[in-house]
């Protein structure tokens, strides 16, 4: 079924979804749906809390995997994972994580945006072995908020992303996190 709605929202968008198109998609009886799902704003919820899983396994195995001559590659990696996203899984392009639908929709307590944030923070404390403190919560927050804003521009009107607005993203949290690398030695940012 969260297949089904990934590419339901791809071709009609969230306002024409619907429980019945996506029962009719997965050819399972709208009941089926309803056993799961109250309505289409949960599958959503669903759906965007399984793209935030995938977009972590990602960005943790490809930060696990690689090696930076700079900290600023790992800023570099984890916006290409998002990119990568927005441009090859159904439906992440119209959903992202579900700001469309509600800005707090993968926690009915939290902006999705510091969900997000949250995540990947634990991502590089896991990683790295930095410590997990204020001030890196903070930066990664910033952070997110920050690309995020740059990278809806940079799809607004260019649905694979306008190349130049994604490198400013990049450039951009880059700067931000430069004075936290200055105060700790340049070996990382923060």
């Amino acid at each position: 079924m969260l297949d089904c709605c990934a590419d339901l929202l791809d071709e009609v968008g969230y306002d024409n979804l619907s429980t019945t198109r996506i029962a009719e998609r997965a050819g399972v009886a709208i009941g089926s749906v309803y056993q799961f799902f109250p309505d289409k704003k949960a599958i959503t919820q669903a759906l965007g809390l399984r793209f935030l899983d995938q977009f972590s396994a990602r960005v943790t195995e490809r930060l696990a995997d690689a090696s930076f001559s700079h900290w600023t590659g790992a800023v570099d990696t984890i916006i290409d994972e998002y990119i990568d996203m927005h441009r090859n899984v159904p439906g992440f392009r119209s959903l992202h994580f579900g700001d469309i639908v509600d800005p707090r929709l993968l926690s009915g307590g939290s902006d999705n945006n510091r969900v997000i944030s949250v995540r990947l923070r634990k991502i590089i404390v896991s990683v790295t072995g930095l410590p997990d403190n204020d001030e890196l919560d903070r930066a990664v927050h910033v952070s997110v908020e920050a690309a995020d804003a740059v990278l809806k521009l940079a799809f607004r009107d260019n649905p694979e992303g306008d190349v130049a607005l994604v490198y400013e993203a990049k450039r951009l949290v880059s700067s931000y996190l430069s004075h936290f690398s200055e105060r700790n030695g340049g070996d990382h940012p923060w």
